[in-house]
């Protein structure tokens, strides 16, 4: 086999690998749905291809050994006790990795779930999610697994990931800044006061990917708030930017491996809240939390699961 076609069955591979992890995230969210009678299944649906790019072929992680147990809620941070980070689950840091911040810390099932298929948290540990004393938290924290920092108010993740970034290129490091964010959360004043900052400062070693679901928690960002043209707005600040089909593996890769420029670079990514997920539809145009409203709903849930994931992974 000639290097060109050796590099092409490498890249092939690499899509099926993450094309499989979106579906095994997708399933694994749907799952914990159905157990625990409730779950943020439309976020998993939309974001299942972005998660598993990143975690399967763009974020320069540190290696670890084997999948790690999420630890117990030990207390408040003080001085006798040290402060529990879910950045371990990423490796813990290096100067050449790469950190991931998740901004909307409602997508925290699905980070879950994208830390187990690809083998950085033991399946166990999804049992403790929402669990009192848990780190697994339902809202991720700064202890959660795969959570850098904390971002419960959502539009505050990208000042957060701004400031990691200025601080690393202070300090000389070749690692990049990685975050995900969600639509609606830049409706905020913050958001936009953040774009300005990380243009102005010339940021190029930040990275960020929106889900472009087109829903909130009230319902469609269209009617809420409008922040089209989102792409034209974030050009003018100075930023490069990109607008994708969200689902489009390949793609999501590719630009994620794209040489760095000297400003930040936002990759708008269309995505579905019902994408592979049929049943959702019903709830059109409110898909922020699903809470099973009769048996027999969830039993339509259910069926689904077991039709569409009967041949497993």
């Amino acid at each position: 086999m000639g290097d060109h076609s050796a590099r092409r069955k490498g890249r092939e591979n690499q899509i099926d690998r993450a094309a499989r992890a979106a579906r095994g995230i997708r399933r694994r969210v749907l799952a914990h749905t159905l157990s625990h009678d409730g779950g943020y299944l439309s976020q998993a649906c939309s974001s299942a291809e972005i998660f598993a790019a990143l975690y399967t072929c763009v974020l320069n992680l540190k290696k670890i050994d084997r999948p790690l147990s999420a630890l117990p809620f030990a207390g408040t941070p003080g001085p006798a006790r040290p402060a529990l980070t879910g950045a371990i689950f990423n490796g813990g840091g290096e100067p050449d990795c790469d950190n991931f911040i998740l901004s909307p810390a409602q997508y925290a099932l699905t980070l879950y779930a994208a830390l187990v298929e690809v083998g950085r948290m033991d399946e166990k540990s999804m049992a403790a999610y929402n669990v009192d004393g848990s780190t697994v938290e339902m809202i991720g924290a700064e202890h959660s697994p795969g959570m850098e920092v904390t971002t419960g108010s959502l539009g505050q993740g990208i000042s957060q990931a701004a400031g990691i970034a200025l601080a690393r290129r202070v300090k000389g490091e070749t690692g990049r800044v990685i975050l995900l964010m969600s639509d609606g959360e830049c409706q905020s004043g913050e958001f936009w006061e953040a774009v300005q900052a990380t243009c102005f400062h010339k940021l190029g070693n930040m990275l960020a990917y929106v889900d472009m679901n087109g829903c909130q928690c009230d319902g469609p960002m269209t009617s809420v708030m409008q922040l089209e043209p989102f792409d034209r707005r974030l050009a003018a600040f100075g930023a490069r930017v990109r607008r994708i089909d969200g689902h489009d593996i390949k793609t999501l890769i590719r630009l994620g491996r794209a040489p760095a420029a000297d400003v930040p670079t936002f990759v708008l990514c269309d995505t579905d809240p019902c994408r592979d997920m049929a049943v959702l539809q019903k709830r059109r145009p409110k898909f922020h939390y699903v809470r099973f409203a009769s048996p027999e709903e969830k039993a339509e849930y259910r069926k689904f699961y077991e039709n569409t994931f009967q041949e497993g992974l």
